[in-house]
């Protein structure tokens, strides 16, 4: 790895553990923890398990929708992609800077022989999806949610954001591999980068992007991605009872969308602190105290994070191979 690459990922790790100790203080400053401890002490468990159940289903329809995003001829096995997308979470978990999105790209290399770069293509195209899902949930949600003036700013923002990323979606589906190509010309000047190689690179790298320019496979995506949400919605919802949250469907699927957008900026592993800020923010919008939430959102972050590291830790196990592999050849 070169000198300004791991300059780079450096300034994102400490720039992710900033912003997490940032939205940490934010998350805590105004909370009284004598009632975050009642709250955990006195919740009732037993809604995990429901909860844990839909999380289950929306993490099964995302390993299907990445399984959609691939070419036919290219498509892996549904337990390949599994298996390294379960991996891939575990270092998201872990390590900063998402380091979890370069982890599915070698793991789906080794146990598939998948191509890297067709890999990080469909990886990118699901972030589009995932953004074009929650984002028009949010706007579909908007009139049912309680009438607070940041609400609507997102729901506007959410309209301009989907025109500029589906435009830009049209733009790679009708000129193919050619913006890529133009895009990854510069790479040439690198050492032992030569103008075809970089080219090259660039149209594998559009294969990737090939169900925006399938709108059958695009459409199934879309769908799955947004049903996925919906589960998450729905295993946010069942851990209000746990907390006594009078709160309908449409809170838990503000926490989903809340939680997630806001992941876009770079933070800690698991985004600590992150997390617990962006669930006070949506549940705020329906009157719940910061300390009732912050007591909801801790054990709504462990739900999400303990089952996968425990699941990506044994998958991991399995993988020998992942943490003493050999070197391979590139494959631009």
């Amino acid at each position: 790895m070169t000198f300004p690459r791991l300059r780079l990922r450096s300034l994102l790790a400490w720039s992710g553990i900033l912003i997490s100790v940032v939205f940490t203080y934010v998350a805590v400053r105004d909370v009284d923890f004598d009632l975050v401890w009642s709250a955990l002490r006195e919740s009732n468990y037993w809604y995990v398990a429901p909860a844990l159940a839909a999380l289950a289903a929306g993490v099964f329809l995302r390993i299907v929708r990445w399984r959609y995003v691939f070419r036919p001829e290219s498509r892996p096995a549904t337990g390949d992609l599994a298996h390294a997308l379960l991996i891939g979470y575990l270092f998201n978990n872990v390590l900063p800077a998402r380091a979890g999105e370069a982890a599915r790209v070698v793991a789906l290399h080794q146990r598939a022989g998948a191509s890297r770069l067709e890999t990080v293509g469909t990886i990118t195209l699901e972030r589009v999806f995932d953004v074009l899902s929650l984002l028009t949930l949010l706007f579909v949600a908007v009139p049912f949610l309680p009438e607070v003036t940041w609400l609507r700013r997102a729901a506007l923002i959410a309209v301009v954001v989907v025109a500029l990323v589906l435009g830009l979606t049209i733009m790679l589906a009708g000129f193919g591999d050619r913006p890529l190509r133009f895009v990854l010309r510069p790479l040439a000047r690198l050492p032992r980068v030569s103008v075809d190689r970089a080219e090259q690179a660039g149209a594998n790298l559009a294969i990737g992007f090939a169900a925006i320019r399938d709108v059958k496979l695009a459409v199934v995506a879309f769908v799955l991605t947004t049903v996925s949400w919906v589960a998450l919605a729905v295993s946010a919802w069942a851990l209000f009872f746990a907390f006594d949250l009078e709160l309908g469907f449409g809170a838990g699927l503000l926490v989903v969308v809340t939680t997630n957008l806001v992941q876009v900026l770079p933070s800690s592993p698991g985004a600590l602190g992150v997390f617990e800020a962006a669930t006070q923010v949506a549940l705020g919008a329906f009157g719940v105290g910061d300390s009732r939430a912050l007591s909801y959102a801790v054990v709504l972050h462990a739900l999400n994070f303990l089952p996968s590291l425990v699941v990506g830790l044994f998958v991991l196990q399995r993988h020998r191979g992942f943490l003493r592999r050999e070197p391979q050849p590139s494959d631009a």
